[in-house]
């Protein structure tokens, strides 16, 4: 093929799932499906149904693709924040998980996800550690069971909380969301270590009474422990910034001190590199210009196989848009699954950031999406001069009318809200009124099903203080890797549902 032109007329666009049989072929030792190259690991990524993808990553994607553009991220950390990187214990790196025994395909080839894969092992990088990814709790006891993922995070916290820690990484920002909630819960058994020198119950470090005593006293003064308290040094959250994290964050940056920062994480999947912030913009970064062939279609249409794309320079400031990448690594006019914004242009680069996952919510012609709920979440927020610790939502549909030729049941939007500090019911109610207005404003469809009365007026529920912590941590707790649970806009799971509104 001569041109991009030619090219966009040839390939179709594909999803996961329209090449699932190819890259199970490749993931069961078929060669040169996808890319001539053949495979080192597959990268394992939650998909949309539930089941773990498996992304064939080859060396050349690596070399072309990834390292230049790990690299710049982790330069922009360096850049701004020397100190995280100047001792191995100054950054706690929370999305740093290698596996004591890593998952394989039906072939034997490594299956894992991104942060769990040794780098310099696998493809010979020895500069691609991670700031934290060699602190002393980097490698945890023989004795830690490697399915107890909620036990490897008190392991790892307890080990942290006696170094003087500089930054925290998360990616996921739940990870990083979690952390205040963790040290408030497992608070006297962390002491109890500490001043033992134990690591829970067994030996494993020097007993040190006094600190432990003085973290006691500065919880016990301020009413409860914060990270504050026991990393007063803290410089750095580094993390997603955009999606229901921008509802959190600014408390959650405040509960590590009062002059921490917070730089965003690259726009990146396990397919590969899309944006990566090169200075301290609060959300976004340049697109990774070399990484990929990148295509783009406005956000509102779906994604189908003969889609008219858009390339670079037909990007507007403002406007959202799903996200189409081909690379050296096999995948070819791969719909990444992602919607962007974009913010601005930076010499010429379009700057973009993340704006949700490509899911829409649908039970009326309302066409919902992500970006829509917490645009108008935000907008409601502040209009009420509210606050929020998190917030999901899902469509309900009131059993119908028994009656023959009753009309059908008109469907509406459920919202649970976690207040950052309690809220009146008149509050509750002049919020959930606002937030009627703003997704109305964020999205036509939305504003035209509630005037046709096709929606219900949304409700909202006030959660408990501290449910979508508990939430966060009963799935760690049933297995799933912390890096994989991340906040949902739109809330499917029914007992997760159920256990919110429980906290109330």
């Amino acid at each position: 093929m001569k041109n991009v032109d030619q090219y966009r007329a040839t390939v179709p666009i594909a999803d996961y799932d329209a090449l699932a049989s190819w890259i199970e072929a490749a993931a069961a030792g078929t060669p040169r499906v996808l890319s001539a190259d053949a495979p080192v690991v597959f990268f394992k990524s939650s998909g949309s149904t539930g089941e773990s993808k498996r992304i064939p990553i080859t060396r050349r994607f690596m070399e072309r693709s990834f390292f230049p553009f790990y690299y710049a991220a982790w330069a922009n950390v360096v850049d701004h924040f020397p100190d995280a990187v100047a001792r191995p214990d100054a950054t706690l790196n929370l999305k740093h998980d290698p596996a004591p025994i890593a998952g394989t395909t039906r072939s034997g080839q490594p299956h894992l996800g991104a942060s769990q894969v040794d780098f310099a092992t696998a493809f010979g990088e020895p500069l691609s550690a991670e700031p934290g990814s060699r602190a002393p709790w980097s490698v945890l006891p023989a004795g830690v069971d490697a399915g107890d993922h909620l036990e490897r995070c008190y392991v790892r916290l307890r080990h942290a909380i006696a170094h003087d820690v500089r930054c925290v990484i998360g990616i996921n920002p739940a990870m990083v969301a979690a952390l205040p909630f963790q040290l408030e819960q497992w608070w006297p058994r962390l002491m109890k270590d500490l001043h033992k020198g134990t690591v829970d119950g067994r030996r494993g470090s020097t007993p040190d009474p006094v600190r432990s005593a003085e973290l006691d006293r500065l919880a016990e003064r301020a009413g409860g422990p914060l990270p504050a308290h026991v990393w007063p040094r803290m410089q750095l959250l580094f993390c997603w910034t955009t999606g229901l994290a921008s509802l959190y964050l600014p408390r959650l940056r405040e509960s590590f001190g009062p002059q921490v920062s917070a730089l965003p994480a690259p726009v990146a999947a396990s397919e590969g590199f899309v944006a990566v912030p090169l200075d301290r913009h609060a959300t976004a970064g340049p697109l990774a210009v070399t990484a990929c062939l990148y295509e783009f279609i406005d956000a509102d249409e779906e994604i189908r196989p003969n889609s008219a794309t858009l390339l670079l320079p037909e990007l507007e400031p403002g406007r959202e848009y799903h996200v189409i990448i081909s690379h050296v690594g096999g995948l070819y006019r791969y719909a990444l699954g992602d919607v962007v914004r974009v913010v601005d242009r930076v010499r010429g680069v379009p700057r973009v950031e993340y704006a949700g996952r490509r899911t829409v919510s649908d039970a009326a012609g309302e066409r919902l999406r992500e970006s829509h709920v917490v645009r108008a979440l935000r907008s409601a927020l502040a209009s009420t001069g509210l606050e929020a610790r998190n917030a999901t939502c899902r469509t309900v549909t009131p059993d119908a009318p028994g009656a023959p030729g009753a009309a059908p049941a008109i469907p509406g939007y459920v919202f649970a809200v976690e207040p950052f500090t309690p809220w009146s019911d008149r509050e509750a109610r002049m919020f959930a009124d606002a937030l009627d207005v703003s997704l109305g404003t964020v999205s036509a469809l939305y504003r035209a099903a509630r005037a046709e009365q096709r929606l219900r007026p949304l409700v909202v529920h006030r959660t408990a203080s501290g449910a979508f912590a508990r939430e966060w941590q009963d799935r760690v707790a049933s297995g799933i890797r912390p890096a994989q649970v991340k906040d949902r806009v739109f809330q499917h799971d029914d007992a997760a549902w159920q256990r919110l509104l429980g906290n109330r």
